[in-house]
């Protein structure tokens, strides 16, 4: 256990806006659950002021950082050195700093997958899987989905020049394919629908053909709500099998990274049970 008196160790989340975020109870909670001393905070810094605010605190002696929309990609070329995952999607969401050191890694596909396969239960080997969008959230998660042996794996998007800029970054690996939103209209439902996109947000009909799920498919959402997110909602509406959000992958992909920060993993299921009441209260 710390010494009662001794500072704490700072880490913090990084991006564009994060005054909703709840990383700060997340670790909150592995830090009591591990007995480690350590705080976290939240930085809001646009993209213009990213660099400075991830190198002004670790000058100020924080030693790690997470890093949320829009930053990852950012966070990538600010990194001098990348764990496989991050190297492989291009994208950093956990910095390590240590003596001038910047390492970068990606612990959202660990997140997704420990979520998805242990938490839901569900399975990647031979099935259908499709991507709903080709932004950053996308990156961390293709190479581990892929890694599972999905008979395919279609990322969409709304417009086919971001999904084609996606495909060169990631090195244009075997078994993924491409397309645009108004190329799934004749498409036989999936048996998984991975929502990457920030459709729906911002009050519009999400713009997905109807015909991609059906009472088999299970839909998930990387992002997370205190209410059901709109892609949830129209998951729901056209009679998708399951739908949930991304509460799971947030608490998984944290524990990685406190793992990396603090050598410890914690057990995340009482804490996403915590987070869960907490959501709801």
């Amino acid at each position: 256990m710390p010494p009662k008196n001794s500072r704490p160790d700072r880490y913090a989340l990084v991006g564009h806006p994060v005054s909703h975020s709840r990383s700060p109870l997340i670790h909150q909670l592995f830090a009591r659950q591990t007995d480690e001393n350590m705080s976290y905070e939240l930085i809001d810094a646009s993209p213009d002021e990213f660099e400075t605010a991830a190198l002004g605190f670790a000058a100020a002696g924080g030693l790690g950082m997470n890093v949320t929309v829009p930053h990852k990609e950012a966070a990538y070329e600010l990194c001098r050195t990348h764990g496989k995952e991050a190297e492989a999607a291009g994208a950093v969401n956990t910095i390590s700093f240590s003596k001038g050191r910047r390492h970068g890694d990606n612990t959202d596909g660990t997140g997704f997958l420990r979520d998805l396969l242990g938490n839901h239960k569900q399975e990647i080997a031979t099935k259908r899987v499709l991507m709903l969008g080709a932004g950053g959230a996308a990156r961390g998660i293709i190479h581990p989905i892929l890694g599972e042996g999905p008979t395919e794996l279609i990322v969409a998007n709304r417009t086919i020049e971001r999904a084609e800029a996606l495909l060169q970054k990631l090195g244009a690996p075997q078994g993924l394919s491409i397309c645009r939103f108004n190329e799934l209209d004749d498409v036989e439902p999936f048996d998984i629908v991975i929502n990457a996109t920030s459709a729906g947000l911002k009050g519009e009909q999400p713009p997905f053909p109807t015909s991609l799920v059906n009472s088999d498919t299970f839909c998930y959402d990387l992002a997370y709500s205190l209410k059901p997110t709109p892609f949830v909602v129209w998951a729901d509406t056209n009679g998708a099998g399951y739908a949930v959000q991304g509460w799971g992958m947030l608490v998984e992909q944290a524990a990685e990274s406190f793992k990396i920060w603090r050598g410890i993993q914690p057990e995340t299921k009482p804490i996403l049970s915590t987070l869960m009441k907490v959501a709801a209260a």
